[in-house]
């Protein structure tokens, strides 16, 4: 399997890890922290040196409960750390649903689209469309308002592949090849620990639609439930949740702790007979 990532093009034959570099205030594990220009520089290029494949830049959180912010907000906080990164040797993703933010980081070089909304705004199909950038469509149930409140399914596999098929078709129909697209179940974004384990159980059910599959599972609450620690003491848990999403099938991995899942990949990469 392929994914073409702007001007960058991965065959997939390994996984990838894509570092988190959230530049807002008020993300569930690390809100704050980067939130000015060089702080967040000073961490992508450390998540570079610990070996990212791609960098997920994003300006609003997304945790249950947190309130939208404004596009001229979002602009701020993220193009200057997107426009700081120009020339890196990997792939910028831009973590928006917002079309404005979308056209602003494609056009300072951002090689990715990381939707929590699957690009159902009209714009933001076209921002997407007219570009040669990759995207990542998320299923998310509500909004993160309003997602955790009791979210139900009567079969959480069927619904989240159905919606995810819809959308891939959709954005093909708008122009984006299936070469540009990389799909996401959506863990934490209105499932509980039940559905979430159904999901990752049952991961490999994704790979069927034909495009690559992205996990996110690192820090969320999901693996504080099952271990009793909190969001500060969850690296262990979120390596072992990224090496079970790669044995079922994911390709790339979403995390906080770049270096820690690298290693482990490599580890598991090689006992499986890639290198060595």
């Amino acid at each position: 399997m392929f994914l073409h990532c702007g001007n960058f093009h991965f065959d997939l034959s390994r996984p990838l890890v894509m570092g988190i570099v959230n530049v807002t205030p008020d993300s569930f594990s690390d809100g704050g922290h980067h939130l000015q220009r060089d702080a967040a520089l000073a961490h992508a290029r450390q998540l570079i040196g610990e070996g990212a494949d791609i960098l997920d830049i994003g300006g609003e959180s997304t945790r249950p409960g947190a309130l939208p912010v404004s596009v001229q907000e979002e602009l701020n906080r993220v193009m200057p750390v997107i426009e700081g990164l120009r020339g890196i040797p990997l792939p910028v993703s831009v973590d928006t649903c917002k079309p404005e933010v979308m056209r602003a980081a494609l056009a300072a070089g951002a090689s990715m689209v990381n939707d929590i909304n699957a690009l159902q705004h009209p714009d933001a199909l076209a921002a997407v469309a007219a570009s040669n950038a990759a995207v990542c469509l998320m299923h998310m149930k509500g909004n993160p308002q309003t997602m955790q409140e009791q979210p139900q399914y009567d079969d959480v596999v069927v619904e989240v592949s159905k919606f995810l098929r819809e959308r891939m078709d959709a954005v093909q129909a708008a122009g984006i090849a299936r070469k540009r697209i990389v799909v996401d179940p959506g863990f934490g974004f209105g499932k509980t620990l039940a559905h979430n384990l159904t999901l990752l159980r049952n991961l490999g059910a994704f790979c069927g639609l034909g495009a690559p599959v992205l996990a996110g599972l690192s820090r969320k609450s999901m693996l504080g439930t099952i271990t009793g620690q909190d969001v500060n003491h969850r690296a262990s848990a979120s390596v072992a949740a990224a090496l079970l999403a790669v044995q079922r099938g994911a390709s790339i991995v979403r995390v906080h702790d770049v270096r820690a899942t690298v290693d482990a990949l490599k580890v598991w990469s090689t006992v499986n007979g890639a290198g060595l």
